[in-house]
């Protein structure tokens, strides 16, 4: 079953054009003859399959990114880890969830799904009298603790990959053939097994130097290296990242995503 993966987004969590900054890549982001490649919001994926819409994080340019891709509809979602850059926009599924028979599927690890509670705790009141009339109309699910644990959405299954993001242990998924590790400083040993034979890994890569806890492009390139995908592609990328200058240093099979960019790939066989 072939599956259709868009970035609508590929940014870090300040964005870019970072605000304040008038480097040349967030003045290139903004300039109407400037490389639009360069202006990145907030990471998130969109995955479309058997007729059903998929995502992963929804971060808070989901709005934006929701009007730009043309999203009407959404069919479950799951989420990486608790920062604001990934969860924000969650507020923003309630039209989308309105339309869904039941409620809308949401797939979390349990400190995700804690901080989702505690956040949106109007859409998750302990008491069902006190639930906001029109706050989202979802259904929580705790994704269970051990390396590779896998949920079937829709007929495809989505992987658990432990990852780490600083001193913080968060998830990746996979599906199918492609796997999607946004925020990661580095991939435990125990996972490394569960991302071979890859077509499409994405891959964390804020910046030329390195960071306590996202990879940066060398590391990146190196993970590449190890786990021999057929494609990558880094996100979640800073203002020091050039795209044109940037991907032109990279060999043909590793490529730096941008928002809209859009792969098909085998989700389930």
């Amino acid at each position: 079953m072939q599956a259709t993966l868009t970035f609508l987004g590929s940014g870090t969590s300040m964005g870019v054009p970072t605000l304040g900054c008038d480097c040349p890549v967030c003045t290139s982001a903004v300039d109407p003859n400037g490389d639009a490649r360069n202006r990145r919001t907030r990471p998130s994926i969109r995955l479309v399959y058997n007729q059903r819409t998929v995502l992963i994080d929804t971060g808070p340019d989901f709005h934006a990114q929701a009007l730009r891709e043309g999203i009407r509809r959404v069919d479950a979602v799951l989420y990486t880890h608790s920062h604001a850059d990934h969860i924000l926009g969650f507020d923003d599924l309630r039209p989308l969830s309105f339309h869904v028979n039941g409620n809308l599927p949401i797939y979390a690890d349990d400190p995700t799904a804690s901080a989702l509670e505690r956040v949106f705790d109007y859409t998750f009141p302990t008491d069902p009298a006190k639930r906001y009339p029109t706050s989202a109309r979802v259904q929580l699910h705790r994704l269970g603790p051990a390396p590779g644990s896998i949920v079937d959405i829709f007929g495809a299954e989505f992987r658990k990959i432990p990852i780490t993001h600083g001193r913080q242990q968060i998830t990746g998924y996979r599906f199918g053939n492609a796997a999607y590790l946004t925020d990661m400083s580095d991939i435990p040993d125990e996972s490394l097994p569960l991302l071979q034979n890859l077509d499409i890994l994405i891959l964390d890569a804020l910046r030329h130097e390195p960071h306590f806890s996202h990879s940066h492009l060398a590391k990146s390139i190196a993970y590449v290296e190890k786990l021999r995908p057929q494609r990558a592609y880094f996100t979640h990328m800073g203002h020091d990242l050039d795209h044109a200058t940037t991907e032109a240093t990279l060999p043909s099979h590793i490529r730096l995503a941008f928002d809209g960019l859009q792969l098909t790939f085998e989700i389930a066989p």
